[in-house]
């Protein structure tokens, strides 16, 4: 059986504050930093909470289900190999209203709508892991 290689993409450096959410799918979970003092969630990672000011943030597991937000299909291939047409989305997570993560949706140009339930899954280039997501073939709500 042949492993199918990921298309070429252009990864994010790993830095200091971001690191854990790019490496975060090496165990198949999807990680966002939240305040230890007022519990918001927030994506992109901030050095302070967004919300109370507070340094008490770090990384927290969620559930990795959300909803398509938005979309837009891209026709324009970045790097050499990267197939296009393909689906580019504003998945709000289930775990907060508002909290975004804008990615790739890996589905059918033509299954794409606002409100679709999705999961996310993982594509593995080298030390990181680059967080999509699926349609939830369950149909359960995000």
């Amino acid at each position: 059986m042949s492993e199918t290689k990921p298309p070429a993409r252009k990864l994010p450096a790993l830095e200091p504050d971001t690191a854990f959410f790019w490496t975060s799918g090496a165990d198949g979970v999807l990680r966002i930093q939240r305040c230890g003092d007022c519990g918001l969630y927030q994506h992109p990672p901030f050095p302070r909470c967004s919300s109370c000011g507070s340094e008490a943030i770090a990384p927290e597991p969620v559930s990795g289900k959300g909803r398509v937000a938005s979309y837009t299909i891209n026709r324009e291939p970045w790097v050499p190999g990267l197939e296009v047409p393909f689906l580019y989305a504003a998945v709000e997570l289930a775990e907060q209203k508002e909290l975004y993560v804008f990615t790739n949706l890996l589905a059918p140009i033509d299954a794409a709508r606002v409100g679709m339930p999705v999961n996310v899954t993982f594509e593995q280039h080298e030390d990181v892991w680059l967080p999509m997501f699926r349609p939830d073939e369950t149909g359960g709500a995000a």
